[in-house]
């Protein structure tokens, strides 16, 4: 493989499960991608470890995480307030340029909080993460952090890694146009595929985060009136949708490049979303913060920078919805294997 950086329309030869991210992966009669190989963050976490055994010095929590957040929080309440009286068109127009920039920045702190990178103790990142949810508008931080650690745990594993599409949508999610209004609405495909794919269990956390955020949206309401309410929300589901904050969804784990199912972005929109661009690095090293992927990335640049990456969300979007080899189907499946990952990346972010 050239060892310069790759964009995400570059090609790369096809491998066999190596370290490099390669997984031998070829296309199935249902239209994804199929590997005998595990995922292949373990062991690419192991190799770098045993390189470069200062990269442990890496892991832990952020200390600045629960004052930007904190901001965050107050900053969107602020402006919820100033949109009381406004009108619908004005409320939209902000929800979709700031507010629901926040709110996605938001969204990926919440991640953050998943893998236990504001505090040490994560009783108090749970905690923290139904705080930072509040400006969502609805209850997402306490099942996220659920079904996220199964994705670590069962990358590909479609039985209960629900970030991959069902079939159903692989059934439909083709050509242009479809692609596009898939694209438009995925907002709701993330809310309402893990509830039908993996139901799981209402747990005490989960009852806590959507007692707590009914109590916040009805003081939101008496307070400040349904303007207010639907402008947390609707930035929410804007900004998942046709906008550039909106590619690191289909730019992570879609398989713009056959042979390698996760793929890291560097470009400036890092800034506002806790680095989660630095996707292939946050998979191997799960309890290294955001902000210090970067640092990760420099201290092995041999292990990433000869991987596919992409250089800017928006052309991921536009070349999603435009390639006629890109559909819901382009992921990569497994077949389930019972511990595998499990003392892998998810032991790590649990």
């Amino acid at each position: 493989m050239d060892s310069q950086p790759l964009s995400a329309n570059s090609s790369v030869p096809e491998g066999s499960g190596s370290v490099s991210g390669l997984d031998g992966a070829s296309r199935g009669s249902d239209g994804f991608y199929w590997s005998s190989a595990a995922e292949p963050h373990g062991a690419r976490r192991r190799e770098i470890l045993e390189k470069f055994p200062q990269v442990s010095e890496l892991y832990g929590p952020c200390s600045r995480t629960k004052y930007v957040c904190t901001a965050l929080v107050l900053i969107q309440i602020a402006i919820a307030w100033s949109l009381r009286d406004a009108p619908f068109w004005l409320i939209a127009v902000v929800a979709y340029g700031v507010g629901g920039v926040i709110n996605q920045t938001l969204l990926l702190a919440i991640h953050e909080m998943s893998h236990n990178l504001a505090f040490s103790r994560p009783t108090l990142n749970r905690w923290f993460g139904i705080f930072v949810n509040l400006p969502v508008g609805v209850p997402v931080s306490a099942a996220f952090r659920e079904y996220h650690l199964l994705h670590h745990a069962h990358q590909g594993d479609a039985s209960r890694d629900t970030d991959i599409p069902t079939r159903w949508e692989a059934s439909w999610v083709r050509g242009p146009l479809a692609k596009l209004i898939w694209v438009a609405f995925q907002g709701f495909a993330y809310a309402v595929r893990p509830m039908l794919v993996l139901p799981l269990k209402p747990s005490r956390w989960v009852l806590i985060n959507f007692a707590v955020q009914m109590a916040f949206d009805v003081a939101i309401y008496l307070l400040f009136g349904w303007k207010s309410l639907i402008y947390f929300p609707l930035g929410a589901l804007l900004v998942m949708g046709l906008h550039p904050m909106a590619g690191h969804f289909i730019s992570e784990h879609y398989v713009f490049s056959p042979g390698q199912e996760t793929y890291s972005y560097y470009g400036p929109l890092n800034h506002l979303a806790f680095n989660v661009g630095y996707h292939n690095e946050h998979h191997d090293f799960p309890s290294i913060a955001g902000s210090r992927l970067p640092r990760l990335k420099a201290l092995a640049p041999e292990y990433y920078d000869s991987l596919v990456h992409h250089k800017s969300w928006t052309r991921a979007l536009y070349d999603y919805v435009t390639r006629d080899d890109l559909n819901a189907a382009s992921r990569t499946k497994r077949a389930p294997r019972e511990g595998r990952a499990r003392a892998g990346a998810a032991s790590e972010a649990a």
